[in-house]
């Protein structure tokens, strides 16, 4: 029973560890879109945030249950330490690897943040540049046309 459990945390442990690589893969994907600033594609990058999105709640429902049977078997696999020492090792080994990931992660998130920042910044500047050259025109079209509605005027030539 023991070892069925054990094995299933090291299944699930790695399972986290493969979706931790779909997000990095989305990461990069996302890094690649947010590089183009002039030809972001923001379908692109919504189906990334969406994809993300399903990851994370894989992640946090494999946590759950890793916690769950972890807190059932952990009294029993710390008495017997030795007899499960290798298995112990291996999960040990794939939680410094996810720990790794996650970091690295992390890291890409906080990249893809300043560029979406930066990308959303000049679309924002782009959108009132537009928006004051659109005003002047404006202005000059209603200035043009009031001009030509200038009445007749009378000049007196005596000196």
């Amino acid at each position: 029973m023991l070892t069925i459990s054990l094995d299933m945390l090291e299944e699930s442990l790695e399972k986290k560890l493969s979706i931790l690589s779909k997000i990095e893969e989305q990461c990069e994907r996302q890094k690649q879109i947010l590089n183009d600033a002039e030809h972001v594609g923001l379908d692109a990058f919504d189906e990334t945030v969406e994809a993300k999105e399903s990851l994370i709640d894989e992640i946090l429902s494999l946590d759950n249950g890793f916690q769950s049977l972890f807190d059932r078997v952990k009294e029993e696999v710390g008495e017997n330490k030795e007899k499960y020492a290798d298995q112990i090792g291996r999960m040990q080994n794939l939680i410094q690897e996810i720990s790794a990931k996650s970091a690295s992660i992390e890291a890409a998130e906080h990249r893809n943040k300043r560029l979406a920042e930066k990308y959303f910044s000049s679309a924002r500047e782009h959108m009132n540049q537009s928006k004051n050259s659109s005003s002047a025109a404006f202005n000059y079209y209603q200035t043009m046309s009031n001009y030509k509605n200038v009445p007749p005027q009378f000049m007196d030539k005596k000196n």
